[in-house]
């Protein structure tokens, strides 16, 4: 929303959902465009590996815990992971390495993907680890839907 105002409304939230889709889908047409080129042990690897990291051991680790709070090393692994700037770095060390290719496009494809198409964006130490509503989220969004013009705009 703003630098003051740091919760998102269920409609802006869709908003920002709808502008990562729109980055999913270019990069999508530039992959498959481009299909014939692709290296797919390298689109798989480096696909798979943003999970296998960022997101794997904290599921893991939630689903075995019995109260279901894990670590902060896991939102830390999957914050990391799943970060554009991350894997920005990533996909630049591999062009000065080994050159430009196709399959180097999976990195925004995932990320993208994520935040299109699951919600998924990074992760506060104090929601759950997997999605799960959170108390003081929905009595804020509750509070949102109670101003009058936030009211009226929701018609």
């Amino acid at each position: 929303m703003d630098g003051r105002n740091l919760c998102q409304t269920p409609t802006t939230y869709r908003l920002l959902r709808l502008e990562y889709l729109c980055g999913l889908l270019v990069a999508a047409g530039f992959f498959l465009a481009h299909l014939h080129e692709v290296r797919w042990w390298v689109a798989a690897l480096l696909f798979l590996y943003v999970d296998v990291i960022g997101y794997l051991p904290g599921a893991l680790a939630y689903h075995r815990s019995p109260d279901r709070r894990i670590s902060r090393v896991y939102y830390v692994l999957y914050n990391t992971m799943h970060s554009l700037a991350v894997q920005g770095a990533v996909l630049g060390a591999w062009v000065l390495v080994s050159g430009w290719e196709w399959a180097l496009l999976v990195l925004p494809i995932h990320l993208f993907g994520d935040r299109a198409l699951f919600g998924n964006f990074v992760k506060p130490f104090t929601v759950s680890f997997e999605p799960r509503p959170h108390p003081a989220v929905q009595s804020a969004l509750r509070d949102f839907a109670t101003v009058p013009w936030y009211r009226a705009a929701a018609r």
